[in-house]
């Protein structure tokens, strides 16, 4: 059961990936307000992407573990939608707080899209914790049946998460990509993510 819960999160939660800078063959670069813009984005991803990728892996470590008690398996999961979902609000806030990146045509409904998806992952999550703390530990059977209705729940989420990543990656286009780009912190996230952060 634990696996099924696994295979529903993995790949879905980390969407950070969509922040990602590709080079550009513009030669005159984008308007340094909009650098400056993207350094505020960039600052947050590095450690919101870690503790999402941390909490992905700590789930996907005790779904090979049949002989967890319901006990453990509760906390582990419910303090990885607990990062979860304090990841990506902070993204969230970062993005909400930067405000609309300077001179981009549509730039302020990009930029609230994307705030609003992140904000919308993170509330699901926080409702997945919920869940998982009122599972009854007490009873396999009932803890295993609580665990299968969570698991499709993360089904959904991983729809949230599809429209995530799309707004994201309409918050990235044009002028925003080359900014984002020329982010270390961003740069770092291109390197080390799966294959769908190539530009």
């Amino acid at each position: 059961m634990n696996k099924k819960l696994a295979a529903a999160l993995s790949g879905g939660a980390v969407l950070v990936v969509a922040l990602t800078g590709c080079s550009s063959s513009k030669d005159s670069g984008p308007d340094p307000k909009l650098v400056a813009w993207a350094k505020t984005v960039c600052e947050a991803v590095p450690a919101q992407d870690a503790k999402i990728r941390s909490a992905n892996a700590s789930i996907a470590a005790i779904a090979t573990d049949s002989n967890l008690p319901p006990k453990d398996a509760q906390k582990t999961y419910a303090q990885a939608f607990q990062d979860m979902a304090d990841g990506y609000k902070a993204l969230a806030d970062a993005i909400s707080h930067a405000g609309a990146p300077p001179g981009v045509k549509g730039g302020a409904k990009r930029q609230q899209d994307a705030a609003e998806n992140l904000a919308g992952l993170s509330t699901a999550y926080v409702d997945l914790k919920k869940k998982v703390d009122g599972l009854d530990t007490k009873d396999q059977g009932k803890f295993a049946q609580g665990l299968h209705d969570v698991a499709d729940q993360t089904k959904e989420i991983g729809k949230q998460n599809n429209s995530g990543t799309e707004a994201l990656k309409r918050l990235e286009q044009g002028d925003v990509q080359e900014a984002i780009a020329k982010q270390p912190s961003c740069k770092v996230k291109a390197s080390s993510s799966a294959p769908a952060a190539s530009g």
